[in-house]
């Protein structure tokens, strides 16, 4: 478990790891000071203090889920603890998913559109103001999903064309992109702050 004391308190990070970058997010979060664990059964996110859902193919997610449990124990997870999703991630903690429609953890109070930009080869990578602070941030789309509506409780804190790419909800923390592969670290330290605030109560 992770250290109990606030002052020298490391987040240990869970990184689903059935599909997916999960290698780039485990190395993001190691820069970022943060111990990581690739989560590939139900049991190990017990011994976690927040969850990363890297990208990857939703429905290929879903399917590797439904053994031994790990939906439920997932979406028990998800709907208190610290957890961050990229591209399929985002899809997958969703409430509602259309284009078409798909079963998901129904925490993060969101529509999410499905490849709504297009296919593989038009993934792009392109740069945008965001509410955090130092700039412009660079933004990596692979066959990327567009969150199409948002609940009263979800803050913005980047766009794409008027359409949210970067959201946050309480625990949880959504980005239609890639921050992975990306050299900018803003938006794993701002999941780290959250872990760290869930963490001191």
């Amino acid at each position: 478990m992770a250290d109990s004391s606030t002052a020298n308190f490391q987040p240990t990070i869970g990184v689903l790891a059935l599909q997916g970058a999960f290698d780039a997010h485990a190395r993001m979060l190691q820069q970022c000071g943060a111990k990581t664990v690739l989560i590939r059964k139900p049991e190990q996110l017990a011994n976690i203090d927040g969850l990363v859902i890297p990208g990857g193919e939703s429905t290929t997610f879903l399917k590797a889920l439904e053994r031994g449990g790990f939906f439920d124990a997932l979406q028990e997870f998800v709907q208190s603890k610290p957890t961050f999703g990229t591209c399929a991630g985002v899809i997958l903690i969703a409430k509602h998913v259309t284009h078409p429609e798909q079963k998901s953890l129904g925490a993060l109070d969101v529509t999410v559109e499905r490849n709504a930009y297009g296919r593989q080869n038009d993934s792009r990578i392109l740069e945008a103001e965001t509410t955090l602070p130092g700039g412009p941030f660079e933004m990596v789309y692979i066959r990327a999903p567009r969150i199409t509506q948002t609940g009263p409780g979800v803050e913005t804190l980047a766009e794409r064309d008027g359409s949210p790419t970067l959201v946050r909800q309480g625990h949880l923390l959504a980005a239609t992109f890639h921050p992975e592969l990306s050299t900018d670290k803003r938006v794993h330290e701002l999941f780290l702050d959250s872990v760290r605030a869930a963490h001191n109560g």
